[in-house]
């Protein structure tokens, strides 16, 4: 096979993906990492992606205008299962087949949610500073058991975080377009209507996909809905909750309390408003970053831009010729 050069947006791939990044080479692969740390923008892709063959993309922008500059581009591998940054049917457009890892980071996402409900729930963080500083502040939280979870969306990582909860002793209930009823009785949960997750959740984990239909569905009126005492996570993606709205039910009091992972503009600029709301954990996307993910995730896209490479239908194609 003629060697390839393939463009690695996900950060820390040398770091984190030694065997995948050893498998790539071994089959004549040139590796180009990311050198920023952070997604690349449409100058910094424009430097390079005209003599690439493959890409594993973490959460840079994919879309025509890059893909007209890229005429040896044969096949992205997206690291995780997110691809609404990339532009599936422009891709198909310009026969560039992309691949996700579905159910890849669903655990790590799962357990993060989980820990971000108790901390939430015990000012986890905020008694860690206060400490630190010399108090002594003996706060008094809430716990986990007897209250009722509403899971917004019943994917894999709902599942998984449903699956978890069950030790936990509270009522699972979820929201999902298309419910897979099944796993919800598995695992003691009740489908129900988004209205009714929202009305009667003491926590609200948002698990929904980005789509058109989903964009902002956490809004005023949604947060309007909830518990005063209730809180929300977020560890799905940033636009579909309108952080604004968000900030005005955290300050006004219409909900608790919140933990999101994601926001709408990544990486958030020191300064954004919602970084300064005293009831809010933020963390920077770090969801999925476990080494048991990246291990797993950086082993499959390699393999998927080899059989792109080699003429195979890769795993997990998403852009196959309708």
């Amino acid at each position: 096979m003629k060697a390839k050069r393939v463009l690695v947006t996900a950060t820390n791939y040398s770091k984190l993906c030694g065997d995948a990044k050893r498998l790539l080479e071994s089959h004549g692969c040139e590796i180009i990492e990311n050198r920023f740390g952070r997604p690349l923008t449409f100058e910094e892709l424009k430097e390079v992606v005209g003599s690439v063959d493959g890409v594993i993309a973490g959460v840079d922008n994919w879309n025509e205008a890059v893909f007209k500059l890229a005429p040896q581009l044969q096949g992205i591998a997206r690291f995780g299962v997110g691809v609404d940054n990339i532009d599936l049917e422009a891709a198909r457009k310009y026969g560039i087949q992309v691949t996700n890892v579905p159910r890849g980071n669903a655990n790590a996402v799962a357990e993060l949610a989980i820990g971000m409900m108790i901390s939430v729930r015990r000012h986890i963080p905020a008694l860690d500073r206060l400490t630190k500083n010399g108090g002594w502040e003996r706060f008094v939280g809430s716990e986990l058991a007897g209250g009722t979870i509403g899971l917004l969306g019943f994917g894999n990582i709902a599942q998984l975080t449903a699956k978890k909860l069950k030790g936990f002793d509270v009522e699972v209930i979820a929201y999902d377009k298309y419910p897979d009823t099944a796993k919800a009785s598995e695992y003691g949960v009740t489908m129900t209507t988004f209205e009714h997750v929202l009305a009667h959740s003491d926590i609200v984990s948002m698990h929904l996909p980005s789509l058109k239909e989903t964009h902002h569905i956490m809004n005023d009126k949604a947060f309007a809905r909830m518990k005063p005492s209730a809180i929300f996570i977020n560890t799905a993606r940033g636009a579909v909750v309108d952080e604004q709205a968000l900030s005005r039910a955290l300050s006004s009091g219409v909900i608790a309390g919140a933990a999101i992972d994601v926001y709408e503009s990544e990486p958030v600029t020191p300064g954004h408003p919602i970084l300064q709301i005293g009831n809010l954990i933020t963390t920077p996307h770090t969801a999925a970053e476990t080494f048991e993910t990246y291990t797993r995730v950086s082993m499959i896209t390699a393999q998927a831009l080899l059989d792109i490479f080699e003429g195979r239908e890769p795993q997990n194609l998403l852009t196959a010729k309708e």
